[in-house]
């Protein structure tokens, strides 16, 4: 169902694949994975000073991270570079959302 689907690079994609569950690796316990269409961004994550990091601040978040290896070095790399062409940081929720 096309409306069940949610946009993410083949990197992301590939290491979630049919993944909903994944070990906080704080604590040790399995967790549900991020949901982005239930779930608010700013509950489970937050960037590093310099943007390039991704940071879990929830179980959830943190499971979600180690899972997608949302801090590879390609993915840092790209986050540095955006920074440097005045891309980053990521806009708010509130500049995101439709007026």
């Amino acid at each position: 169902d096309t409306d069940n689907l949610a946009l993410a690079c083949m990197g992301c994609n590939g290491h979630k694949h049919a993944r909903q569950e994944h070990t906080d690796p704080l604590t040790g316990v399995r967790v549900r994975l991020y949901h982005p269409r239930r779930d608010a961004w700013e509950e489970h994550f937050r960037w590093s000073e310099d943007y390039a990091f991704l940071i879990g601040i929830t179980p959830i978040g943190r499971a979600t991270v180690s899972c997608l290896h949302l801090n590879r070095t390609g993915v840092v790399n790209l986050r540095r570079s955006l920074r440097l062409l005045g891309l980053r940081p990521p806009p708010t929720p509130e500049q995101r959302s439709p007026s």
